[in-house]
């Protein structure tokens, strides 16, 4: 039987993602958000813009993924014990909130969707946010321990917003043990009204 022709043409060049999105996160260290711009990011990495355009369709696009990829899964891949895994997940999350690309971007990413009326779509959300990783740390944990009636999402915007003043803000007190400190807060959120507090 003869095999199929290949079409002629050079072969997708796979690389051209990750030297966009590091050019991306240079960029916004070297030069700030606003220089962070499609074109420059084409000079800076030699990644034709039209090309970049095929994968992002801006430039806002473009740095959410550079500088908020989503937690590496097996970082946070649960085991059922919801302090351990809260404890890796919230630990992940600081450190990709407190890279210095993601500081650089934060401000102005939050002006650009207040002022913005477009929404982002499902697949860029699903490959930006932690979210879906939290739920399924919750699931995981052991039954009795996460109190049926706590909104997930309510939860998760919490620790978000614990994150973000962890990372972006300059705090008056300077706390110690910041990783234990957010995972006790969390545990007393998802907990049920009638369970005792636990210490490790």
């Amino acid at each position: 039987m003869e095999e199929p022709r290949r079409r002629p043409g050079r072969p997708r060049d796979m690389s051209i993602n990750e030297r966009a999105l590091t050019a991306t996160r240079e960029l916004l260290v070297r030069r700030g958000f606003d220089a962070t711009t499609i074109q420059a990011v084409a000079e800076q990495s030699g990644v034709h813009a039209s090309a970049i355009y095929r994968r992002w369709p801006s430039r806002i696009e473009l740095i959410e993924e550079a500088t908020f990829p989503g937690l590496s899964p097996l970082s946070v891949q649960p085991t059922g014990d919801l302090r351990r895994d809260l404890r890796r997940f919230i630990g992940a999350y600081l450190t990709a909130f407190g890279a210095p690309a993601a500081r650089a971007a934060a401000a102005g990413l939050l002006a650009h969707h207040q002022a913005s009326e477009r929404t982002r779509s499902p697949e860029l959300y699903l490959r930006v946010s932690a979210r879906p990783q939290f739920q399924d740390i919750l699931r995981a944990a052991p039954p009795g321990s996460v109190d049926p009636a706590v909104d997930p999402d309510d939860v998760f915007d919490m620790l978000l917003a614990a994150v973000l003043t962890r990372t972006l803000l300059s705090t008056v007190i300077v706390r110690t043990h910041p990783v234990e400190r957010t995972v006790e807060m969390i545990l007393r959120l998802l907990r049920p009204l009638d369970q005792p507090t636990q210490s490790e």
